[in-house]
Formats: structure tokens, sequence, C-alpha cells
């Protein structure tokens, strides 16, 4: 199945880049959704089955695959949207959605590939298709953002390279040359300490570019702001998923060693840094794009710290990504409304959103309940799991000051959120305000359904994926000797 999608995606995206009528455009994205989820039920259907040497579809891979073919529907649709209302070169219609799908095509990749390897090249190819989207305005900013984001992605991604070259030193004294998860896993404990501490250290380190988390977490921000909303959401939601993957795919690996509790002290530093940095900014910040970026890292602080933490903490980050992925695409494709209604991204030129669309302050507001982890949202259920685990590996002092910057980051998204819903903007001509159609507010009320009902309800299915997909983890919380 994986030879047959890859062969295919790969002849639509270039048919797509070459294409100039609209009707050949859109037919190729729907059919090449039509794969992408057929797919994902393929895969979820063959767990565990070795495909084309390199590809093999275990619970992780299946969760996050099912989380992007979600997103990718809805992203397809406002990508539609965005392009109806804009009205441009139908040149540049055909290279955004050639980029697209090779881009969703890359992130599934990512979660399907049983050797770190090949992962490592699927993580490089969603650089250069991301690139693509962030330039689509193709104006100064556009410019800007995309050479950034290349810049810290080629430096990140070749620290991961020189990290996956001391794993093969290391993998070559325990006598095997062998790459592949399983081979990896298996031969954990044989690896030489200080080659796998070098390993993890550059790995880790690269793959946070596309996680967003401290120490390369920049490159992220600029991107969700420059790129169209519809590419915003895959950054914030499936893309981060890939980066995480990255890291826990790694992360498994170490912790069949001895090593484990040094590097759960870096992953540790480096989540609480990461809610520290999204605090900062939240507290200062005026653009409403970058404001949902910054919260963003807060929210893969809170799943490092689950997954360092182990036990139920480990449970709870997967769940925590989950739900995470549904909220946020729901804000960034709601704020590409509001950047069609006040055409601006700067939350001081935005307010009084509920007279001009009604049905998409609903979904700021809901949104805002659900992302800040407020009940009945689902998140509230995953971060109380987290936050347990924390307390349960007596790392309080940090559950504490983390409890307390997530307060800050509550307040000050909570300040700007209602401001933009029902204060008066200033020198607004409302004249000709664009009507926004309540029907492209369904799909992020879908999702924030869906985010409430898997926290406080999680199907048996999902359950028993979540749980395989950590058996890998330690079993008992962490406790810092």
């Amino acid at each position: 199945m994986i030879e047959a999608y890859l062969i295919a995606a790969f002849a639509m995206s270039g048919v797509l880049f070459f294409s100039r009528k609209k009707a050949v455009i859109y037919t190729l994205v729907i059919l090449f959704l039509i794969g992408q989820c057929s797919l994902t039920v393929y895969e979820y259907q063959h767990l565990n089955l070795e495909e084309a040497g390199y590809f093999k579809a275990d619970a992780f891979s299946v969760i996050f695959l099912s989380v992007l073919s979600l997103i990718s529907l809805a992203s397809a649709y406002h990508s539609y949207v965005f392009h109806t209302k804009r009205n441009g070169l139908v040149r540049n219609v055909a290279i955004y959605f050639s980029a697209w799908v090779m881009f969703i095509v890359a992130m599934s990749g990512v979660y399907l590939s049983s050797h770190i390897g090949l992962t490592w090249v699927f993580i490089e190819l969603t650089t250069l298709c991301a690139s693509a989207l962030i330039y689509h305005n193709r104006n100064e900013r556009s410019i800007e953002g995309t050479w950034k984001y290349i810049f810290v992605c080629s430096v990140s991604i070749t620290l991961a390279f020189i990290g996956i070259l001391f794993l093969s030193v290391a993998i070559q004294e325990a006598g095997s040359t062998d790459l592949y998860y399983g081979a990896l896993l298996s031969h954990a404990p044989k690896l030489n300490p200080f080659w796998l501490k070098l390993a993890f250290i550059f790995i880790f380190t690269g793959y946070t570019c596309k996680a967003g988390l401290v120490p390369m977490f920049t490159a992220g921000v600029d991107a969700k702001d420059k790129a169209p909303s519809p590419a915003s959401a895959l950054f914030s939601s499936a893309l981060m998923n890939v980066g995480f993957t990255g890291i826990f795919r790694f992360y498994e690996i170490i912790a069949q060693t001895t090593i484990l509790p040094w590097a759960n002290v870096i992953m540790l530093v480096a989540a609480v840094l990461s809610i520290f940095v999204a605090a900062v900014y939240m507290l200062k910040v005026n653009n409403a794009k970058r404001m949902l970026a910054y919260s963003s890292i807060e929210h893969m602080g809170i799943v490092l710290l689950g997954i360092v933490s182990g036990g139920i903490g480990a449970f709870g980050a997967i769940l925590h990504l989950i739900l995470h992925s549904f909220a946020k695409v729901s804000l960034f494709f709601q704020i590409g409304q509001v950047y069609r209604v006040y055409g601006s991204k700067s939350i001081l030129d935005i307010g009084n959103y509920f007279k001009y669309n009604t049905t998409g302050a609903f979904v700021l507001i809901l949104s805002f309940i659900c992302v800040t982890g407020m009940p009945p949202s689902g998140m509230f259920i995953s971060e109380f799991m987290i936050f347990r685990g924390v307390f349960q590996s007596h790392h309080v002092l940090i559950l504490i000051l983390v409890i307390s910057l997530i307060t800050m980051i509550i307040w000050a998204f909570g300040k700007n959120m209602f401001k933009m819903v029902f204060t008066a903007p200033a020198d607004f001509d409302d004249r000709q305000v664009e009507k926004i159609s309540a029907v492209e507010s369904l799909s992020q009320f879908f999702f924030l359904a869906l985010l409430v009902y898997l926290g406080l309800n999680p199907p048996a299915q999902l359950v028993s994926l979540i749980e395989e997909a950590i058996k890998n983890l330690p079993h008992e919380v962490w406790k810092r000797s």
C-alpha cells in the first residue's frame, strides 16, 4: 500500500505543479485526500506489517497518521476558500497545492518510517515543502520568514544528522550496522553510553526546530505567522507532531539504557524553558498568529514534561498531543477568517468580532476554553494526567513553577482573546466588512467537539493504541536521584 501511495502522491504533486486549470487542481487534491484516508485505514488494519523494507505502522504511527488525515481534509477545504477569496494566479494555486500534497506525504512518511535515517530524510523534506507554503504570498515578509525557516531548520536538521552518525558509531561498536528502530531497541542496552549521549544531544536539539521546543523554536514562530492560515494550521499541529515523533522514537531507545536519567534531565530543562519562553512572549505579543504559535510552544513543553515523568504522565502526553492538534487547527482556521474581516493580524486592530462574525466569535471563545485546559475541555484531562505524573515523580517545585507560568499564559491569552471578541476596535471602517459564511466554521466546531469527546470519553481503541505506543517507555514514574 505504501509504495502505491508514494508513487501516486509524487505523480500528483508533479502534475499539480505544472497544471494551469483549477478544475484539474482541485480534482487531484480530492483524489489525493481519498488516497490519504485509504492509507490511514489500511495501516490501522495492518498494524506492525512491514512494507517496502523501510515502513511499518505501529500504534504510534496510526494515531498521528489519523490525526494528520483528519486535519488534512479540513486544511484542503480552507485552502480552497483561501484561494477562492483571493482569486490569485492559477500558477500560484498550483504551486501551493503541489507543495501541500508533498508536505502531507513527507509527514506521513515520518510517522510510518521504521528506519531512523529515512525518518531524517522525510523530516528534511518537510522543510522544503513548508518553505514553498511560507513563501506563497511572495512579499517581503514571506521572503524573510522563508529564509529564516530554511536557515534555522537546515542547521537543526544537520545537527540531527550528526547525531545519527554518532549513533551509527555506537551501533557498530555493539556489533551491528542496523539503524532500524526495532534493531536499535534490541541493541540499546549494549550501546556505548558516550556515543549515545552525543547522539541524544544532537538528535534532540536538531528535532526541536520541528517540535517547537527550546532551543530551536524560533523558525516555527515565523513560519506560522507568514504562511497562509490553512498551512499555519498544519505547521502548528501535524508538523509539531512530526518533530515530536523524531524525539519520541529515539527516546524509546534511550529508555532501554543507563543514560535515561541523564537524558530526562535535559528534556526536563528543555520543557520548563519552553513554557517559560512561551509565557514571556505571550505577555507582550500583539500578533494573533504569533500568539497562537507561542501557545503551541507552551503545550509542547507540557507534552515533554509528561514523557519525562513517565507512568500516567506519558499516557497524558500522547493524549494531549492529539487534543492540542485539534484545538490549534481550529484557532488557526478561525484566525484566517479574522484576517479577512480586519485585514490585519494585529490584536490592536481587531475587536468586536461578535458583531462581524458571530459564529466565528463563538469558535474563538470555545477554542480558548479548550486550549487553556478549562473544563469540559479534554485537554483538562490530559494536563491533569501530566501534572499528576510530574507530582508522582517528586518534581513538586517544577510543578509549582510550571503551573505559575501557565497561569500567566492563560491570563495573557484571555486578555487578548476577549479584546478581539468584545472590545470595539479603534479607527476601523466597517462599511465594507466581508460577510463570513457560518459554514466555514463547521470544521472548527467538529474538531472542538471531538477534542471534548476524546478527552472525557476516549474510545477503547484509542486507549489501547496509546498504551501500545508507550509500551517501550518506563512504566514507573521517573524519580530524580
